[in-house]
């Protein structure tokens, strides 16, 4: 299964126009909102923290290894249009193209929920570290503009809507169907005596991620067909729902 790291801003000084809070404030929100899709669809993650900065967001991820890194922020016009300019950006290193891929995605299903869609844009940089300088594909999208008050009112009265967005851009991403989240709840593997496997995807074609003994308790985050999305012990992945009760 994908491994995502994840970077909601830390800047905890750049405060939105409406008085609310923070961007830290607002994209630790936003990346809250984030983890019940991310679960129900399979897809681990690590995330930063507020006390970190951008630098080590960075340090942290590429101690590690992921599929890709995901950097959550809201923007800020230049002084002289300050408070005048809305959008969205999905920023992207030049030579990666898979971040490339990821940040058309993004946009793409950014369009449906913006005001503006015409002002949804990705836009190659090689001055934004946490693209720069990640080791895997990254994308840092600047979903509005603090300092106009309808972007930052966007933002605040969506957070649910766009973090939805978010991971299924990232569902599109991986391959991966997006899977509405449910409370979870636990449940047994019945197999009769013998292993169930835990599958990287809903196919029986797909490789095993695990293997799971008759009698183990797991928990279910999501269920997409016939297979639920399985989490045990340290493992994420899909397994027949017929071998569990």
């Amino acid at each position: 299964m994908p491994i995502l790291y994840l970077s909601p801003s830390t800047q905890e000084n750049n405060l939105y126009v409406t008085g609310s809070g923070s961007e830290e404030y607002w994209m630790n929100r936003l990346a809250d909102a984030m983890i019940p899709y991310l679960n129900s669809c399979g897809i681990r993650y690590r995330r930063n923290s507020p006390d970190m900065t951008a630098g080590s967001s960075i340090r942290q991820a590429n101690s590690g290894w992921y599929d890709f890194y995901l950097a959550l922020h809201s923007n800020a016009a230049a002084e002289e249009n300050y408070g005048n300019v809305r959008g969205v950006i999905a920023f992207y290193y030049p030579s990666s193209t898979q971040g490339k891929r990821a940040a058309q995605i993004f946009v793409n299903n950014l369009r449906g929920i913006y005001p503006l869609p015409d002002k949804v844009v990705t836009r190659a940089t090689t001055s934004l570290g946490e693209v720069r300088d990640s080791k895997f594909p990254a994308v840092l999208l600047e979903l509005g503009y603090h300092d106009n008050v309808d972007d930052a009112r966007w933002i605040e009265n969506n957070i649910t809507e766009i973090a939805r967005n978010l991971v299924l851009s990232l569902t599109d991403y991986f391959g991966i169907p997006f899977i509405w989240p449910t409370d979870p709840w636990p449940a047994t593997v019945q197999t009769g005596g013998g292993n169930l496997n835990l599958r990287a995807r809903p196919d029986t074609a797909s490789s095993v991620v695990a293997v799971i003994p008759d009698g183990a308790k797991v928990e279910i985050y999501g269920q997409y067909e016939g297979w639920y999305v399985v989490h045990y012990g340290g493992y994420v992945g899909y397994a027949s729902a017929q071998y569990i009760r």
